[in-house]
């Protein structure tokens, strides 16, 4: 559940209805990731679809009435208004590199390439950067992910008044390690692939970088 929480923290909302009803819904566009994040909350609902046109992808959404969970949430520091408010939860360390996943899956991203193509040696690197408008959230996480796996990364703000909290090849691969190598990932099997393989790619091509040189 700590994944899920994570992934709410990124593209999670919580509405309340005039008669009083209240309802968590996440919306993405990884139908896959929806159906799992689904079963392991134990939801009987239905995933609803909005078909894209031809310049946005397919929208799904799991919506689910309880004002248990929402009230449940609402103590892990999630509101209604929670985009600029929100701060990471009282996360036991032992389920933290899941609730880290499950955020960098919403609101983080992970990129590979060469940079100074200019140089004699282009570098090739990899970037890691989670995303917030919360910056006690990045902050709170930044600290933590420094006790924990790194010791590195920076926070600043981005461009439409984001900011970011990014890492360095070395440190995103303490990150990878951090956020997939580990026993209790192989049983929650909740991750979204795409981004894993951008980690998995840098390293083999890394390693046959080095072998070659």
């Amino acid at each position: 559940m700590a994944y899920v929480v994570g992934f709410f923290a990124a593209d999670g909302y919580i509405t309340v209805t005039k008669r009083g009803g209240q309802f968590w819904s996440i919306q993405i566009t990884d139908k896959e990731l929806l159906y799992s994040i689904k079963r392991v909350t134990g939801s009987e609902h239905t995933i609803g679809e909005r078909i894209g046109n031809e310049n946005e992808k397919t929208l799904y959404r799991l919506q689910v009435g309880s004002n248990e969970m929402c009230a449940d949430l609402r103590r892990l520091g999630f509101f209604e208004q929670k985009t600029k408010s929100m701060s990471v939860p009282n996360v036991p360390i032992e389920y933290f590199s899941d609730f880290t996943r499950g955020y960098f899956d919403g609101d983080g991203n992970v990129w590979s390439g060469l940079i100074h193509k200019k140089r004699k040696r282009p570098t090739f690197n990899l970037i890691v950067a989670f995303t917030s408008c919360s910056k006690d959230f990045l902050g709170c996480l930044h600290e933590r992910l420094n006790t924990l796996c790194v010791t590195g990364g920076c926070l600043y703000k981005a461009k439409g008044g984001y900011l970011r909290l990014q890492y360095s090849a070395v440190d995103s691969l303490k990150l990878y390690d951090f956020m997939y190598n580990h026993r209790d990932f192989q049983k929650s099997g909740l991750f979204l692939e795409r981004k894993k393989l951008v980690f998995e790619k840098y390293k083999k091509l890394k390693c046959a970088r080095s072998s070659a040189g």
